[in-house]
């Protein structure tokens, strides 16, 4: 099915994906560091190419799009600014921390994609309600463990400033793992939202 016919199918696709063009536009637009852009911004692509290629054979909710377009406009921000060195402050103050967490909020957002792919597995049957849930928290678990390893390959290959920004650990030892339970705990949240859906329902 061509974009098109998915875009028709799916409009709310269709106004995601454009708002998501400008903040795109935004962010590839003087960036703090092209080279650091060009490393954050292949991964939302990526992503975006899946979401686009599975919306071609799989009806997702509007919910489901909503949520798998969070992270991709947190996370294309941050590769403008580099995700230490986004505008932040409000947050930041409203927290009561001196660092910037604008990072922890976007791995926070990636592990909404817990609810897109258990409601894939729901709704084609491939296994049970509570298998899906399970599958999705999962797999968000390892995404997140392989992403912190590729931060460390690239900051470590890169070096430099370019590589600390990368990485954006602001000093924090335990910050791959902090980052881990963000995704973690976005994707249990994603989940329980699911539950508290299909209750209405």
């Amino acid at each position: 099915m061509s974009l098109i016919n998915t875009f028709k199918r799916q409009p709310v696709l269709l106004t995601l994906s454009a708002f998501y063009s400008c903040v795109f536009i935004f962010a590839a637009f003087d960036p703090v560091s092209r080279a650091v852009w060009i490393a954050e911004i292949l991964p939302a692509l990526l992503i975006l190419a899946g979401i686009f290629y599975m919306a071609s054979r799989f009806e997702f909710s509007t919910t489901a799009l909503v949520l798998m377009f969070v992270w991709l406009i947190l996370h294309t921000i941050g590769s403008k600014y580099t995700f230490a060195d986004v505008p932040f402050d409000w947050f930041n103050h409203l927290i009561g921390s001196e660092r910037n967490n604008y990072d922890r909020v976007a791995h926070f957002s990636i592990g909404f994609y817990a609810y897109p792919i258990a409601e894939y597995l729901i709704k084609t049957k491939k296994c049970s309600a509570p298998l899906a849930m399970a599958f999705g928290l999962f797999t968000l678990m390892s995404v997140a463990a392989g992403y912190e390893i590729i931060e460390w390959w690239y900051a470590a290959t890169a070096g430099g400033e370019e590589g600390i920004a990368f990485l954006g650990s602001q000093g924090d030892i335990w910050d791959a793992q902090k980052d881990m339970l963000c995704d973690t705990s976005g994707a249990l949240v994603a989940l329980l939202l699911m539950i508290f859906q299909h209750k209405r329902g």
